[in-house]
């Protein structure tokens, strides 16, 4: 699940340095980019046959964060080796100062780990000062790269998130490969089954409905047997982690947008009077239905809440309802149901994601062996023993989405193979990729915990989009 529990200040700080490094040269268009340029890169060096034993005897180094996607990868470690002859020694640092260590060590230009997880957004601030490995160049060599391999598998949205041509505004899925997908999460509601047959409601299909439902829940639950049972849980801290999930979700099926991108140049688009009009909708909502500590709220708080029976919905990462409903994790285990939450006023089903991925230092001096253990991280063998065995409960491969065994391990969670079959061709990155996007996000956060707190949408988010309109241009 995405830990974002932490504030990014420390993150930003270190990484600042890299608005004034020199970029990268961009690939051309296409996933791994332009099929006919290698730009200078490593993997030009691998001829011949391909072969999983190439780099026998070679040691690669790993950062990893501490999630359940690391477990699965750390115990079955002992087949990477058996299969290549190279042994993978990792550090693992929870997410508190994961992402610092990182950034450390990425901007010291020490290479003191050949590998490393990142998320997504993170290629919009380390792949600008170069210190990303573009992985298209090693994609397409036959020599580098084994058949079984299969870039075709991986859903297209998620393959195309880690791409991008480096520059402010332009859209992903073009450029460089510079990371990934490894597990990720797609952001939906979640729901007590118990109570919504107590109090005869339905999934929330607009809205104004969910609000509406929210509202109901606060206001019957607790009478209907559910002691301090409120509507619904969303993120409210003041971190850039409160934008990203529910909220982006549902402001991405009504239309809405972060920035609009001219010749270039971007222009926050969050005051819009549609922005303006459905920002203070979703204060009101929390307001009605939401938790009364709301403004120090993490997906931890919220997942939490879901599995005590403190919340009736969920609206987040659909990992976070899912470590609750797993059976005996949760006084709620076995009456967590999933939809794909309230459509858009067109019917939209657009959906914000989080994608844990893993790229490669450019600095690395191991890059042929590192490549041969991202090949075998993202490959349909281990990551089909990480869904079935372990966590991977989103898929980032299409045959492992179908695959039996994955679906009879996922079919006692009521609606969770259906909704994620209904959103996963319509979840993407919703955001604009720059280099500022932690910053703004946060920002945004706590915009709106001002515009929750009683102070005028419209006045704050015309503070908001001032702000950042001289941070982004």
């Amino acid at each position: 699940m995405d830990m974002h529990v932490h504030d990014r200040r420390r993150f930003l700080a270190l990484a600042a340095a890299a608005a004034s490094a020199p970029l990268l040269t961009a690939c051309g268009a296409g996933f791994g980019g332009d099929d006919k340029k290698n730009d200078g890169s490593a993997a030009a060096d691998v001829t011949g046959s391909f072969d999983w034993k190439r780099e026998k005897g070679k040691t690669v180094k790993a950062l990893l964060n501490k999630h359940p996607y690391t477990d699965a990868l750390i115990a079955d470690l002992k087949t990477f080796t058996e299969k290549t002859g190279i042994k993978v020694e990792y550090d693992v640092f929870p997410e508190d100062n994961y992402f610092d260590k990182l950034t450390v060590d990425l901007s010291s230009g020490r290479a003191s780990y050949d590998v490393f997880m990142l998320g997504a957004y993170m290629v919009w601030q380390y792949g600008p000062p170069g210190w990303l490995e573009d992985l298209g160049p090693w994609m397409r060599n036959s020599s580098a790269t084994g058949d079984e391999w299969d870039r075709d598998d991986f859903f297209p949205n998620l393959l195309g998130a880690d791409q991008w041509s480096l520059k402010a505004g332009a859209p992903l899925g073009q450029g460089g490969q510079y990371a990934l997908p490894w597990g990720w999460e797609t952001n939906v509601v979640a729901y007590n089954t118990e109570v919504f047959k107590k109090l005869g409601l339905k999934p929330a299909e607009s809205f104004d409905a969910l609000r509406d439902v929210a509202s109901v829940i606060k206001r019957k639950a607790p009478g209907a047997g559910f002691d301090g049972m409120y509507g619904i849980a969303v993120r409210g801290s003041r971190s850039w982690a409160t934008i990203h999930p529910g909220f982006m979700t549902m402001f991405a099926r009504n239309g809405l947008k972060d920035f609009t991108v001219t010749d270039g140049k971007l222009k926050p688009a969050m005051n819009t009077p549609e922005a303006i009009a459905f920002t203070q909708d979703w204060a009101g909502m929390v307001k009605q239905g939401g938790p009364p500590s709301w403004t120090s709220y993490t997906w931890y708080q919220c997942s939490s809440d879901l599995g005590a029976k403190k919340a009736g919905m969920l609206f987040d990462a659909d990992t976070a309802a899912y470590f609750q409903a797993v059976k005996g994790a949760s006084p709620a285990s076995g009456k967590i149901a999933f939809h794909p939450g309230p459509k858009g006023p067109d019917g939209s089903l657009a959906t914000n994601m989080w994608i844990w991925s893993l790229g490669m230092n450019a600095k690395s001096k191991k890059k042929s062996a590192a490549w041969l253990f991202l090949q075998w991280a993202t490959g349909k063998e281990h990551l089909r023993k990480g869904a079935i065995t372990y966590n991977h409960i989103d898929p980032v491969r299409k045959s492992i989405s179908q695959d039996g065994a994955y679906k009879d391990k996922m079919k006692h969670l009521e609606g969770f193979i259906d909704t994620f079959e209904t959103v996963v061709d319509q979840t993407k990155i919703q955001f604009t990729p720059q280099a500022q996007f932690f910053d703004a996000t946060t920002s945004w956060a706590s915009a709106l915990q001002e515009i929750y707190g009683g102070k005028n949408a419209k006045s704050v988010l015309n503070g908001l989009a001032s702000d950042l309109a001289s941070k982004v241009s």
